[in-house]
């Protein structure tokens, strides 16, 4: 079988495991110094968009397409590539489509999406000159950007109209208070798998983005019923047909004990390491057995570990491992600047004992 990569960032995310399944891999990449290309059996340096990959998906006469792209901009043109190949040439794109895509890359969208479907989401408005009462601390984003890109916590009115100045427009949203939670979904022909309930650690009006924080999984709240929370996002990414692997950000409110749903993100999640420790399922590789044809959720088996990961600075470590081995072990994984070691382990004491060899202290 042949199977196409779009992206060669995540590539070493599945290379192993697609050689292991006996898959040829042709990999394209618009960076000519990107990471990883050498891991695919071939691969093309070509301009960004996706007719370049689509044509060469002919050319090479490959079986299915896996997009391994993590920012939003491009799934629009990944969505339009699928629609042609599916229904042109039956060549499967493990992706969402274009009225999945449209609505989970626009924040505004989405936040229609959630009152069509009585999905609880912060209150929000859409702001230009006249500014609503609120309360304080409230939410200002785009409808555009991921990351907390464009996004502030307004303390008042002037952090409000000192922001309008810049952007013209806004969403202000409510402020909750509470723990920042997610869910990968897997979600192909009709059949959907959420994952792991993942802790992202407690909001701030400071905006720290869950990238700098401290993160576990499962989630282990007071009040919080992971169940729940997997049947909710379960439901939200049914509801919006979205096919491969979508990330659904949340906000658990402990007193209230409700869950205000954020964010969808259809595409390969920063959590995903956090995921395959914690259950031994890996969102990637699983996009590959979608692509073959022979992705069986039912056949899944959820196990049970202890993961935690941590945000690194200067790291020295020789020849870090970059996979899980065993049952308490654990990886170093991220571009520079946003290092990342994620820990397995079967109890929290190991997860001390390996915190400890590699001489980490954990500030709580």
């Amino acid at each position: 079988m042949k199977i196409l990569f779009i992206g060669a960032r995540l590539f070493n995310d599945v290379a192993d495991y697609a050689k292991r399944m006996g898959i040829t891999t042709i990999l394209t990449e618009s960076n000519p110094k990107a990471p990883n290309l050498d891991l695919a059996d071939k691969y093309y340096i070509v301009p960004r968009g996706m007719d370049k990959p689509a044509e060469i998906a002919l050319q090479e006469d490959v079986d299915a397409i896996v997009p391994l792209i993590g920012v939003d901009p491009p799934l629009i043109e990944v969505a339009k590539m699928k629609e042609k190949l599916e229904k042109e040439y039956k060549i499967p794109v493990v992706a969402s489509n274009i009225k999945t895509v449209t609505v989970s890359t626009n924040k505004r969208k989405t936040k229609e999406f959630f009152k069509e479907n009585n999905i609880k989401t912060p209150r929000y408005h859409i702001i230009e000159d006249k500014i609503p009462e609120t309360s304080y601390p409230t939410v200002l984003k785009q409808e555009k950007g991921q990351a907390g890109q464009n996004l502030i916590i307004a303390k008042d009115e002037e952090s409000i109209k000192s922001y309008l100045k810049t952007y013209k427009r806004a969403i202000m949203e409510e402020y909750i208070s509470g723990h920042e939670i997610s869910v990968e979904v897997l979600r192909w022909d009709d059949k959907t798998y959420p994952i792991v309930v993942v802790d992202k650690g407690k909001t701030t009006i400071q905006g720290i983005h869950p990238l700098q924080k401290v993160k576990k999984a499962p989630a282990s709240i007071p009040g919080l019923d992971n169940r729940k929370v997997l049947r909710l996002a379960q439901r939200i990414t049914e509801k919006l047909q979205a096919e491969g692997n979508t990330d659904i950000d949340m906000i658990f409110h402990p007193k209230s004990r409700e869950i205000y749903t954020i964010e969808v993100n259809t595409r390969p999640s920063g959590t995903r390491y956090l995921s395959a420790a914690s259950t031994g399922i890996h969102p990637l590789e699983q996009l590959v057995n979608m692509a073959m044809g022979e992705w069986k959720p039912e056949k899944l088996t959820r196990r049970k570990f202890h993961a935690l990961e941590i945000p690194i600075g200067e790291f020295e470590y020789d020849n870090p491992p970059r996979t899980f081995k065993g049952e308490n072990s654990w990886i170093l994984h991220g571009p520079e600047g946003h290092r990342r070691i994620t820990i397995r382990s079967t109890n929290e004491n190991k997860t001390r004992e390996i915190l400890k060899k590699l001489n980490i202290r954990l500030i709580r």
